[in-house]
């Protein structure tokens, strides 16, 4: 049998040149180009190191190139937990076949056969004590190549920098405050606007006396196309001004209603649907049950809750614009502005700068068209639109509220028979570029609006969206899977961290958490029996392990696990919480096991797993989109608070390092499991079941009252 012909990574084969990942400078540096961004995760480290490893040469020679449609390889969004995957792939195979190029160029050169020949930081030695060096023979060396599948990367063992925790190469700018992010970045002439936007959700603006904007100082145009209006400044304080006085002369039409806050799973099922079998595992004998629980679980809405709000600039010359942007997706959002502004692509460039803290699609897209939208009334100066924490609050799209059914049919053992899953929510995704029509907030406000894009699911082989993590990793005899996406959203929404990962593993390792404790026996243990698969064995164990699972009962405190491996083929995560229950729920300490195949950066893995399992805390614990029938309430911090430092929990993570398997991301791993851990730690301590999140007093008083 002959083995398969070799492939290219799959970002490698959509940009084959070897010249947009790799570029080699006269000063003895190497720039490195991948299309995936830094939105805090540390990938610009993780994917110096490989290139780093592959060329031989020492981290501190490379350089990281942002993101940009003027340059850059094009590989779609950074999200999913795919950047290793999809890029450090690209980038490895791309970077060994750079370095077997500059070996043969040296083998011609110094007349010694390649193989006898070794790179040590850049420098090419070989018998006799002859040498040369990469930037000696760049000019006989063209990267204006494609690259070829048969490049070898080097073995695990070979690697010297990958595996290894080194320092992050953006973190030296943060500290001494260079402006690397956007928010900091003063371009000369610089112009500040701002937009004006209704209180009353899907309220369009149909009216505006623009007489006392035009007397506040500072002020240098209003913008107005259609439902869409804003003023540029020049400076901010006269920018808010001048917005404060316009909104005092607009006049707007009727909202659309909001849902029963209350009742978001009442909502959320009487709404018309898509609806799919994820998947069906029908059993190959048939056990009759002796009873089924039916359990329902909910999470709200959620906030991306961006510590910094959304901000973008962009500057016109002509017919050509530039924007720089935190968007997750330049070449995405280039697509969308090309739709909007009815011009070619190449007339546009999209940069990426960072921003502090994106969790998904949240406002940055929308931002970077308001900037572009503005600076068209700038004359030509660049345009700096920054939304407030009420807009980010109230306009940015929202993760979607679920609810999810969980039926489990138990034999007279209480042993699992049969199972049920199913899931009513909007869809998780409305990124720009992935449509006809763009997915950008003001695109439905402008004068020919198009209509506000209803969010769709990912397809299964990307991961799904509020399917993803529905299907069991367990071994149960049968099972059927349902995704009920909702055709209506009054609540805008897309992609937030996980996707439906962290609702559906929240509602399966909660149930089986009840189903162990009705059989007596330990979740653990219980987890367990029902897997085959050795690595999220090997996680749970060694989770249970490091937090010397289960501790002496002790009144106040609670213990719990949660398991899932992210879109059931990424990284493995298990989690064990352990909580006080006093007037509130308190997680005091997190310990985690993850696998995420070969860790290039263990440190940058520990982070990322450590601020998913914090993020989480808040969730569980805080976080909820606050409405009314007419607008968002919860627009401002005191209205929707998030976990403080005060209130952080002390997080203990073991990395299973595994080199010899391809690795994978770990920012979304930790978010289901611990969401789980919490959930079940909770009735551990209360011995009550919270199923709607997050956890308040009042849910747990609920709960008590419930079931007494």
């Amino acid at each position: 049998m002959t083995s398969p012909a070799p492939t290219l990574p799959v970002s490698l084969a959509a940009n084959p040149r070897l010249s947009s990942w790799v570029k080699l400078s006269g000063d003895g540096r190497v720039a490195i180009s991948p299309g995936k961004v830094e939105i805090g995760q540390g990938i610009v480290t993780a994917l110096a190191q490989i290139a780093a490893d592959e060329l031989d040469i020492d981290i501190g020679r490379i350089e990281m190139i942002r993101a940009s449609t003027a340059a850059s390889p094009n590989e779609g969004v950074t999200s999913g937990s795919l950047s290793i995957q999809q890029s450090g792939r690209a980038l490895r195979h791309a970077c060994a076949e750079v370095r077997q190029r500059f070996l043969v160029a040296a083998s011609e050169r110094l007349g010694v056969d390649a193989a006898l020949l070794n790179v040590d930081d850049g420098t090419i030695s070989g018998p006799g004590n002859v040498r040369t060096s990469y930037w000696e023979l760049a000019g006989d060396v063209s990267l204006e190549h494609d690259a070829t599948p048969g490049a070898t990367a080097k073995i695990a063992a070979r690697r010297a920098i990958a595996g290894h925790s080194v320092q992050r190469v953006d973190i030296p700018d943060k500290v001494f405050a260079q402006p690397r992010f956007i928010h900091d970045l003063a371009l000369p002439g610089l112009l500040h606007g701002r937009v004006l936007r209704p209180d009353v959700s899907g309220a369009r603006l149909i009216g505006l006396d623009e007489t006392a904007a035009r007397t506040v100082p500072g002020l240098v145009a209003i913008a107005r196309d259609g439902g869409f209006a804003g003023v540029v400044a020049d400076s901010e304080t006269a920018a808010d001004a001048a917005l404060k006085a316009l909104r005092k002369g607009a006049t707007w039409s009727a909202g659309e209603p909001l849902p029963d806050e209350d009742d978001l799973a009442g909502f959320l099922k009487s709404q018309p649907v898509e609806t799919t079998i994820i998947d069906a595992r029908p059993a190959s004998a048939q056990r009759k049950p002796a009873q089924t629980l039916r359990r329902q679980y909910t999470r709200p809405y959620i906030a991306h809750a961006s510590i910094a709000p959304s901000c973008a600039m962009a500057q016109w010359d002509g017919d050509r614009v530039r924007v720089w942007t935190h968007s997750q997706g330049v070449y995405l959002l280039r697509a969308d502005l090309a739709i909007v502004l009815k011009l070619p692509a190449e007339h546009i460039v999209v940069e990426h700068m960072e921003g502090a803290g994106c969790y998904g699609h949240n406002a940055a897209d929308d931002v970077a068209l308001d900037a572009v939208l503005l600076a068209k009334a700038a004359g030509g100066h660049p345009v700096r639109v920054q939304w407030s924490r009420h807009d980010e609050m109230s306009h940015a799209p929202f993760g979607a509220a679920m609810a999810i059914e969980v039926e489990a049919d138990l034999d007279a053992d209480n042993e699992i028979v049969g199972w049920r899953h199913s899931i009513w929510s909007n869809g998780h995704a409305a990124r720009p570029g992935r449509a006809a029509q763009p997915a950008l907030l003001a695109a439905s406000e402008i004068a020919k609006p198009y209509p506000r894009m209803v969010s769709t699911n990912p397809p299964a082989a990307n991961g799904g969206g509020g399917d993803r993590n529905s299907i069991p990793l367990y071994d149960f005899p049968a099972w059927t899977i349902t995704s009920h996406r909702l055709l209506t959203m009054p609540v805008r929404t897309s992609a937030l961290r996980t996707l439906g990962g962290q609702g559906n593993v929240f509602a399966i390792e909660s149930l089986l958490d009840e189903i162990a404790a009705l059989r007596g026996e330990d979740p653990v243990a219980f987890r367990l029996r029902h897997l085959r698969d050795e690595r999220a064995r090997d996680v749970i164990r060694a989770a249970a392990r490091r937090a010397q699972w289960k501790p002496q009962k002790r009144a106040g405190i609670g213990h719990g696990i949660g398991f899932g491996r992210y879109k059931n083929t990424g990284a493995y995560c298990a989690a064990i919480a352990e909580i006080e229950g006093a007037e509130d729920i308190r997680v005091k300490r997190l310990t985690l096991a993850v696998d995420v195949g070969e860790a290039i950066n263990p440190d940058g893995v520990i982070n990322q797993i450590e601020g998913g399992a914090i993020q989480a805390t808040s969730w569980v614990l805080k976080e909820r989109v606050r409405f009314d029938r007419t607008r968002i309430t919860s627009a401002s911090w005191t209205d929707y608070p998030i976990l403080t430092f005060s209130e952080v929990p002390a997080v203990d993570v073991e990395i299973i390092q595994r080199p010899e398997i391809e690795p994978v991301g770990a920012g979304e791993a930790a978010h289901g499991p611990v969401t789980a851990a919490i959930a079940n730690a909770v009735f551990d301590c209360l011995g009550v079941r919270v199923r709607d999140l997050p956890i308040t007093r009042d849910r747990i008083i609920a709960a008590m009252e419930l079931a007494s």
